[in-house]
């Protein structure tokens, strides 16, 4: 079996009690290792969020951006509505972090509307690509932050990934678009979003920081209704409706594609995305890549799924620890709980993320 230990250095494993069950509070099962099914999922997450930025693009042409935000972040609120209908889960919202939550919820918010606002003022493939940029501005964000060291073959990772971008942004009094510095700005802010994540993984297990960021993400995309609220047409509703429902579907394929592999199997293959875009945006709005723009698009692909393999998420610096550990024993045994986690199922959803699962991108709530 395998057990959890509060501490790296004293690995004081406790029997399990009698008459506990396997999932209660202090156990959780062996996680999977199912590659090709992780890596189906982990493309189908792909294509479901390549329709979504489609569907952001489409309500674009007739609501403005503050709408299509909103939508998208009440409808994953909506999705809670059923979990929170049992006591012991809404037990689980409590924290002691809530100004890493506020942090966390505000950048997160700040980087779905650039990327919503790239997504209907650049082709769709473009407006994908600068978003994933995140994974190469998360070591610089974790180094300032954290303290972490970045090692000289991040830095020219990194180094090669920013050529891409160079290349995509296209620099010059003729070509260069300013727009496309929003996208820069939603892959900087998604970075601050997801270092934060990685600051209260410590306490705080992944359905608490998201329904945390369902919630006040909500709120506040909500005051800049007051200012520019304009009512759907008809068709339009049906759009939203499909955009909040993409995401969501999109969100659980991702997390259990994670869920099923280590994130250096299946983790490449999120980029996925960046084909189905192109095509996407071919297909209906006549759209494609320049040769620069392609070359852009191959390093930061390259790049992204280089730094997946090198660092399986964001690595902590050495005197950080993390709550648990995994080795093989002959018992079933347990440490002390995870505070402020009452479920396996948190418990193994932080762990997805610890190593190096779904990562929000915008599009995720």
């Amino acid at each position: 079996m395998i057990s959890l230990q509060s501490s790296a250095t004293s690995p004081s494993a406790v029997p399990l009690e009698a008459g506990r069950r396997p999932g209660d509070l202090g156990t959780f099962k062996a996680r999977p290792n199912r590659p090709i099914a992780g890596s189906l999922l982990v493309l189908s997450a792909s294509l479901m969020l390549a329709t979504l930025g489609a569907l952001v693009k489409l309500a674009s042409t007739a609501l403005p951006n503050e709408v299509i935000v909103f939508f998208r972040n009440f409808s994953a609120l909506i999705c809670f509505l059923p979990w929170l209908t049992l006591p012991r889960n809404r037990r689980q919202l409590k924290t002691s972090w809530f100004r890493f939550h506020l942090l966390r919820s505000m950048a997160g918010l700040g980087a779905i509307y650039c990327l919503f606002y790239t997504l209907a003022h650049l082709q769709l493939a473009e407006a994908v690509l600068l978003s994933f940029t995140t994974p190469l501005l998360i070591p610089l964000i974790a180094r300032i932050w954290l303290k972490e060291p970045v090692s000289r073959q991040t830095g020219t990772v990194i180094l090669l990934g920013f050529l891409g971008v160079v290349l995509i942004l296209k620099p010059g009094p003729n070509v260069f678009r300013p727009v496309a510095l929003v996208g820069v700005a939603s892959a900087l802010l998604a970075s601050i979003s997801m270092v934060t994540i990685r600051r209260m993984e410590n306490t705080e297990p992944a359905i608490r920081i998201v329904f945390y960021f369902s919630c006040l993400s909500t709120l506040v995309s909500a005051f800049p209704l007051i200012r520019v609220w304009e009512t759907p047409s008809g068709h339009f509703w049906l759009v939203l409706f499909a955009l909040g429902l993409v995401a969501v579907i999109g969100q659980l394929l991702l997390t259990k594609g994670y869920s099923l592999a280590p994130a250096a199997q299946v983790g490449p293959f999120v980029y996925a995305n960046v084909i189905f875009s192109t095509f996407i945006g071919w297909w209906f709005w006549d759209e494609y890549l320049d040769i620069w723009s392609g070359i852009g698009a191959l390093l930061v692909c390259l790049t992204g799924i280089i730094s997946t393999y090198q660092r399986g998420g964001v690595a902590l610096p050495n005197n950080w620890r993390m709550p648990w550990k995994y080795r093989s024993t002959g018992a079933q045994t347990c440490s002390k709980p995870i505070a402020g986690d009452s479920s396996s199922a948190g418990r193994e959803a932080s762990r997805s993320s610890v190593d190096g699962g779904p990562r929000d991108n915008g599009f995720c709530p």
